[in-house]
């Protein structure tokens, strides 16, 4: 696969607005349905940063920033990451010289005040998220995908027993880091955490609908599949329906 795709840059360069310079494309869809795997490939086609909110938390940990060990302290006491401090990072990260030209941002936001809020941080600069990608998974193929899923435990890197095995079992392709199963990733925990996210996303969802910036992938099929029916869908611009 090249590295970067010549023809969706030629669509950046010649999209309806000359004054937009660069292309801000927001990846969803419910666990399991390839947000992080489409995001890391599309942003290579692209030649445009990978940003996952998981990530940056982890950075931010890792680095000891002011911002990660404020996190840390939520993360000991088993608490969760307030939203206003994951909103700092990704301010500070949008600040970075290699997000001028656009970025794939991969499962954020996660519900509407959310989205309320990453926008008001574009709009701020006379700027907008371009385009909304929302892979439509169903749920067989949710549980399919996430129950079979290993995870490094040094990198975070995604594998899965079937679809996509590492070359050594048990051992990561990249760090040679272990991999394990998530605990959330049990199909007993997977059916409720996808009972929780229908209902988060459905305002979200409506909320990106409203403003002309939502596109649905049908997202049940092979990665590569689904891949080229994304850029298909980013060439044609305005297409709102499903492919």
């Amino acid at each position: 696969m090249a590295p970067f795709d010549t023809s969706l840059r030629r669509f950046y360069q010649i999209r309806k607005n000359p004054r937009e310079k660069n292309l801000k494309i927001i990846l969803l869809g419910p666990p399991g349905a390839g947000k992080g795997t489409q995001s890391k490939v599309l942003a290579k086609r692209l030649n445009l940063p990978h940003i996952s909110t998981g990530d940056l938390l982890r950075q931010n940990v890792a680095d000891g920033t002011n911002l990660g060990k404020e996190a840390k302290d939520f993360m000991n006491k088993g608490m969760l990451v307030p939203d206003d401090l994951v909103t700092k990072m990704l301010v500070d990260r949008f600040e970075k010289p290699d997000v001028k030209n656009g970025f794939i941002l991969d499962g954020y936001p996660r519900n509407l005040k959310q989205a309320e809020v990453l926008d008001g941080i574009f709009k701020a600069k006379k700027e907008l998220i371009d385009i909304v990608i929302y892979l439509d998974t169903s749920e067989p193929v949710v549980i399919q995908r996430l129950s079979g899923r290993l995870v490094c435990k040094s990198c975070g890197g995604n594998f899965h027993i079937k679809n996509m095995p590492p070359k050594v079992a048990g051992v990561c392709d990249s760090c040679k880091g272990a991999l394990y199963q998530r605990e959330d990733d049990k199909e007993a925990t997977i059916r409720n955490r996808l009972e929780v996210y229908k209902k988060e996303v459905s305002c979200l969802l409506e909320y990106y609908r409203k403003t002309n910036r939502l596109h649905a992938v049908l997202a049940d099929e092979d990665a590569p599949v689904v891949l080229e029916k994304i850029i298909q869908l980013i060439k044609a611009g305005n297409d709102t329906s499903k492919v």
